[in-house]
């Protein structure tokens, strides 16, 4: 989530663009793009429309690295979604209310009686997250079939042998589990699969080019893997569409996420009851929406994750303003490329980054290496280079790469991680979230 406020979920010269009176340093956007390019900090997509009128659109990067074999992104490359997914979902079943086919009060039992509290849980709880359903990405086994087709049957047998985090309406909790069964809801009141829905109701309505129902990525229909960076861009494996499903299955562009959240605000896919209705924030949540902040402006919108993407779109309803941004790779924060994207375009100060980091040589990394604990969390870091990358991998956690930034100090961007180092007495203090742990070595 954004904020600067934007808590979120990403040149020779200028060329300013006047926009329904907003404008558009493209020049600087470029700036910002190239850098973050050039130092491998991220590789992904942004579009920015302002009144209906795309006033911006970038792509650093791949979308696919085999090697010494690289496909260059372009503003036509697919990714996935993940959980902007769900206001796909959301809008669908407001559609699905205005036709009198359900409401906010039908029980989820209507549907699927084995459910626990199935009987006592409302569309309108599910919409919002309250619904208590345990949210079933959370589990440790959710790693042991996430990649490997399900059936409908095969989700609803997790679902139901999850127990319930609490009583319905009791709370806001994000669950993965609402959406899903949602998108089963949709298929059995119109008798056709989510896919055929989606393009039905949203997609070829508004006219949608680059987004549809995922499956197996397919690079020679543009579709970009994602990855993640230890020292180089490495493939990460791939969660089976079946799983998702209406929360997070759907595969699209930043310049199509652009197009459908100004769809929907401007009245083409839902009545204005029912975007008052998913605009409707209590505890955070919405209905399939949430607000995300910037400084003093107030958007509306989703961020998603899935695999190694990370995307987000967001929209300003009082500048008409749009903007959507999907990455595939990240070093350099995604909620900070789009900090950096807000700021430029709102005309606030905002500094580059120029990713002047410490040159290590494979050798200055020894003295770093080992396995630490600390007495302050109950997990142990491994410490160990590629290269002259170091690396730090906590207890259960994946690897991640680790940027000098200056003597004995290095910093992990997109988790806000600072690691300082004490060779001499062979301890480190691990910064994060404004607190400070100190780990020793122990081998």
């Amino acid at each position: 989530m954004i904020k600067k406020t934007l808590a979120i979920a990403f040149l020779a010269f200028a060329i300013n663009v006047t926009v329904y009176g907003q404008n558009v340093n493209k020049a600087k956007l470029d700036s910002f793009f190239n850098v973050l390019g050039a130092n491998n900090k991220q590789m992904g997509s942004i579009a920015i429309s302002t009144g209906g009128k795309l006033v911006y659109q970038n792509a650093i990067g791949y979308s696919t690295i085999n090697g010494d074999n690289k496909t260059p992104a372009t503003i036509k490359t697919k990714y996935r979604i993940g959980s902007v997914t769900k206001m796909f979902t959301g809008t669908m079943i407001f559609q699905l209310f205005e036709e009198k086919k359900l409401t906010l009060e039908t029980p989820l039992s209507t549907w699927f009686p084995q459910i626990p509290n199935a009987s006592k849980i409302t569309i309108g709880e599910m919409l919002s997250h309250r619904s208590g359903l345990h949210n079933f990405t959370d589990d440790p086994q959710y790693k042991t079939y996430m990649a490997k087709p399900q059936t409908e049957a095969a989700m609803l047998a997790i679902i139901q042998n999850s127990k319930p985090d609490f009583e319905p309406d009791l709370k806001a909790s994000y669950s993965n589990t609402n959406f899903v069964l949602l998108g089963y809801i949709i298929e059995k009141i119109t008798g056709h699969p989510y896919a055929d829905e989606l393009k039905t109701r949203i997609v070829s309505k508004i006219g949608l080019t680059d987004t549809y129902y995922g499956g197996k990525t397919n690079s020679a229909d543009n579709e970009a893997y994602s990855f993640v960076n230890n020292g180089n861009w490495q493939q990460q494996p791939e969660t089976d569409m079946s799983v998702p499903g209406g929360a997070g299955a759907i595969v699209s562009t930043p310049t199509d996420l652009v197009k459908f959240i100004e769809a929907l605000f401007g009245g083409k896919l839902v009545s204005q009851s029912s975007l008052d209705k998913m605009q409707t924030i209590r505890e955070n949540y919405g209905m399939a929406m949430l607000t995300i902040p910037f400084n003093d402006k107030t958007s509306y919108g989703h961020g998603g994750s899935i695999d190694s993407f990370l995307s987000m779109v967001s929209y300003f309803p009082e500048d008409k303003m749009a903007v959507s941004y999907i990455s595939n790779g990240a070093v350099y924060a995604p909620n900070d490329v789009m900090i950096g994207v807000l700021s430029i375009y709102f005309n606030e100060p905002f500094v580059i980054p120029s990713f002047n980091t410490a040159t290590l040589k494979t050798q200055d990394l020894d003295k770093y290496l080992g396995e630490y604990s600390s007495t302050q969390l109950p997990l142990k870091i491994t410490v160990s280079k590629n290269g002259n990358t170091l690396l730090a991998q906590a207890t259960g956690q994946s690897q991640i790469s680790l940027s000098a930034a200056d003597t004995d100090k290095f910093v992990f961007t997109p988790a806000g991680i600072t690691m300082i180092f004490n060779p001499a007495k062979g301890e480190f203090t691990l910064l994060q979230g404004g607190q400070n742990y100190l780990f020793t070595k122990i081998k």
